[in-house]
């Protein structure tokens, strides 16, 4: 049988990746709509407190090897079981350090809950670890189907529990739960699919010498981590845990519309430029052609959740979450913009130049909670905007801008100018907002909500796909002639 096609390699990884991480959204939705049905805003509030602590924990224990074990092209057996054993010696010591933390964390968000079920959470971080390298071999293979399959099967189970202990009145353990019950079951499928199994053949020699490159993918990962929750932290801060569930909850829906493109790039974007080499004109095609797919898929993913978003938070979720439909709204608009920032940080990372990653995000991280906690402590008010629609609009808006940051070092490698990649954003992201004015006025005078969103749905995919059609997009019947050759 023929070696697959590094085109071909590309394809059924997006395919697959989109189907994993549709379906996995899909499932989210699902069991996301029965348990906040059920549990209370200050419940998710209070998971959502910890959510930066669990984050940051997680990267201290992956510390960048997945990505450093990636870019090595011949990592051996050995480094694998170093890098396996290093994981678990810290994920056991950094979860000693929180249970002793524990009491801090109650102090700076003065929620007593927050005790034993932080002590309880971070067990999921633990189990983690144990996925860490079957997970980055999977990764590095392109075994996109087996990474699907682990995490549809992981959710499922997940999915189930926290129901069942949510509708038995355990709240928020029950969010707690299903997060450590998710984690166990990719631990075990990641072992089952990529046949590794660990021996002590281990030493310090390849954590120090992948040390240099991961050191700075942790650090990347930790204010990553930061800049994801920062809203919760600082919420929490201000206000209480209503007001952080309200913003997790429209966060939540964000991220996993954002997050279903973001997968689909982020399953082959890095694996794939390693691939491709050192050769810059092919550099520059492979990155135009991911941009367009993804400027194809994201801008009216998002921008459509956006246009329905107060109906779809009121038919699914009832009127006590309706608060939260502002604030996705403009969540969707950054959204719409991470998958190309996904694009930017895999090329950049791929290049091994895990340096520049890392201080961009350290400076975006550090330039939004400035920001932020100007706008809060100095009562800013622009255009009679103020408190937290403000805050989440310039989080928005400097999202977007930092995109010019990243296109500046992407130039610096592969020399793309920056009115190439307009002239790949532009009509994707002209085309779709035309969509959905499009579809807002065709239901204006419809009084159903029921109706109302599958007609502004209905109107918008129509518009959007006749409009690419007309125009001749080349990455339109490029898609539907793969999927129909597939099929």
């Amino acid at each position: 049988m023929a070696e697959p096609t590094l085109k071909d390699k590309a394809a059924r990884g997006i395919l697959w990746g989109g189907l994993s991480n549709g379906m996995m959204q899909l499932l989210n939705a699902v069991f996301g709509i029965i348990i906040a049905r059920i549990l209370s805003r200050e419940d998710y509030g209070l998971v959502g407190m910890l959510a930066i602590f669990s984050t940051i924990a997680a990267s201290l224990q992956e510390s960048g090897f997945v990505s450093a074990l990636t870019n090595k092209r011949n990592a051996s057996r050995h480094d694998y079981n170093s890098v396996f054993w290093f994981n678990i010696t810290v994920s056991i010591s950094i979860y000693i350090i929180l249970w002793a933390a524990a009491p801090l964390i109650v102090s700076f968000f003065n929620e007593p809950r927050l005790l034993w079920l932080s002590r309880y959470a971070f067990i999921g971080f633990v189990i983690a670890s144990l996925s860490i390298v079957p997970r980055a071999i999977l990764f590095k293979q392109l075994r996109v189907k087996e990474q699907a399959i682990t995490s549809i099967v992981a959710l499922l189970a997940s999915g189930t529990v926290g129901i069942v202990m949510a509708l038995h009145g355990m709240a928020y353990w029950g969010i707690a739960t299903q997060s450590i019950v998710f984690v166990l079951f990719v631990a075990i499928l990641s072992w089952y699919f990529s046949h590794f199994r660990p021996s002590f053949d281990a030493s310090l020699k390849p954590i120090k010498e992948m040390f240099a490159f991961s050191v700075k993918m942790l650090i990347t990962n930790i204010f990553n981590a930061v800049n994801n929750n920062v809203f919760s932290i600082l919420f929490g801060r201000f206000f209480n845990s209503d007001t952080v569930g309200i913003y997790n909850q429209a966060n939540k829906w964000n991220t996993m519309g954002s997050q279903t493109i973001t997968g689909m790039v982020q399953a082959v974007a890095q694996p794939l430029f390693v691939e491709v080499g050192n050769d810059t004109e092919r550099q520059r095609q492979v990155f135009r052609k991911m941009l367009r797919f993804t400027c194809f898929i994201a801008f009216p993913a998002m921008l459509g959740l956006a246009l329905v978003a107060d109906d779809f938070i009121v038919i699914l979720l009832t009127e006590k979450w309706l608060p939260s439909a502002r604030i996705l709204q403009m969540l969707c608009v950054a959204g719409a913009f991470m998958p190309i920032t996904t694009l930017y940080t895999n090329f950049i990372i791929s290049r091994g130049k895990s340096d520049i990653y890392m201080y961009n995000v350290i400076a975006l991280g550090l330039t939004m909670i400035i920001l932020l906690c100007t706008l809060h402590y100095g009562k800013v008010s622009i255009l009679g905007v103020h408190g937290i629609p403000l805050m989440v609009s310039c989080y928005v808006a400097l999202t977007i801008l930092w995109l010019l940051i990243w296109h500046f070092f992407l130039q610096k490698e592969i020399q793309l100018k920056i009115w190439h990649v307009l002239s790949d954003i532009l009509p994707f992201l002209t085309i779709a907002l035309a969509a959905m004015v499009a579809a807002y006025f065709a239901s204006q005078g419809c009084t159903n909500i029921y109706l109302r969103i599958l007609l502004r749905i209905g109107v918008a995919v129509i518009v959007y796909i006749a409009l690419l059609w007309i125009l001749g997009a080349k990455i339109l019947r490029e898609s539907l002639n793969y999927l129909l050759r597939r099929h």
